[in-house]
């Protein structure tokens, strides 16, 4: 076996993304962060739905233009997807075939291709061909529901989009790439963000069906519920996160905010959770959230201090951890996770000016 010590762990992988939105860009970023060779085929003068400085989301890449509805350019792509490893796509199920361009297109010319296919539905089922967003699909699996206060509150799109999609996709195509290399065939990768989310629900499905889960919001350990297990506003405003579910942590937490020898609910009364709620919140009023976090945070009182987008790359555990790197003046999260005998990292792409397809045929000719 050869050694790829310090190499990235992908090198040498190839992989076609055709253009698209979310959950299909995030993926690609994250092959091309372990190394792999991505290439985006894209739309000729596209223009991006959010015009940004950079869009992080399509560093370490470069792309080529084509129009999937023009025959050369279809036999083109289908070209760069023959000697490809794998294929990244989220059109709407059946626009691929219609374009020439589904799997079965490159069953025997490239029996190896894993084909990942992202939607948000999936490619079967009553909503397949229905529009959708994020929202929408994290609404059916029950995850939107438990989320929020008086109303469900969407978390972002980090859920559903990536959580949900872009890393089930990932995750999909690497078992697939490993089983192809030990086959010689590959597979389709169906990753819909609605199983992705459902499947990313499994503990709170385990406690719901084991009856300590309420279905409802702000009423249980994890969703806001218990005043252990929350955030608190602070004198300046800001906010404290506090995550002391252990009894022992939870000792440590009453202690450090000095109320050791106070007379409290005990921690697992859920009818004097608003007695603690009321006293904490009490409590933490009396100092800003800097003051706190040099108080509690890196103690065993499981706290740390709710930091914005601005903050959060400057914070010394984040920094030690090369968490954020900056790329063509844009702070932004580094690769992740980190890897102990190889190298992933976030790298730029030229996203202004189109690669030379022949170019990368040549690079892909071997």
């Amino acid at each position: 076996m050869s050694d790829h010590s310090g190499a990235a762990p992908l090198s040498g992988v190839r992989v076609v993304e055709i253009q698209g939105l979310g959950p299909t860009p995030f993926a690609a970023m994250w092959l091309a962060d372990m190394g792999a060779d991505v290439v985006r085929i894209q739309r000729p003068n596209l223009k991006p739905l959010i015009p940004q400085k950079m869009d992080v989301l399509n560093r370490g890449r470069g792309f080529i233009e084509l129009d999937l509805k023009d025959e050369a350019d279809r036999n083109t792509a289908r070209d760069l997807i023959n000697r490809a490893d794998m294929l990244i796509e989220g059109m709407r199920p059946g626009v691929m075939e219609r374009l020439g361009l589904g799997p079965e297109a490159f069953t025997d010319s490239n029996p190896r291709l894993v084909y990942g296919r992202m939607t948000g539905w999936g490619q079967t089922g009553p909503l397949a061909q229905a529009a959708g967003h994020d929202i929408n699909y994290i609404a059916i699996t029950g995850a939107l529901h438990a989320i929020g206060g008086d109303h469900p509150v969407p978390p972002l799109n980090l859920l559903g989009d990536f959580g949900g999609g872009g890393m089930y996709l990932v995750a999909g195509m690497l078992a697939a790439l490993y089983a192809a290399r030990e086959t010689g065939r590959g597979d389709v990768v169906d990753a819909a963000i609605t199983d992705g989310t459902a499947h990313l629900m499994a503990m709170i499905y385990s406690m719901h069906g084991s009856g300590i889960w309420v279905d409802a919001r702000e009423a249980n350990l994890l969703d806001g519920g218990a005043p252990f297990y929350t955030t608190y506003e602070c004198a300046c405003g800001g906010h404290m996160s506090v995550g002391a579910l252990e009894s022992k942590f939870y000792a440590e937490l009453l202690s450090r905010l000095g109320f050791g020898d106070a007379d409290l609910p005990s921690q697992m009364d859920m009818e004097g959770w608003p007695i603690l709620r009321a006293r904490f919140a009490e409590r933490f009023k009396q100092k800003t959230r800097d003051e706190w976090a040099t108080l509690l945070e890196g103690t065993d009182a499981c706290c740390a201090p709710v930091l914005s987008l601005a903050e959060a790359p400057h914070h010394p555990h984040n920094r030690a951890r090369n968490a954020f790197a900056t790329l063509a003046g844009i702070t932004q999260p580094d690769a992740a996770p980190k890897l102990s005998n190889t190298t992933a990292q976030a790298t730029l792409g030229d996203e202004h000016i189109p690669m030379q397809i022949n170019d990368v045929l040549a690079r892909w000719s071997d």
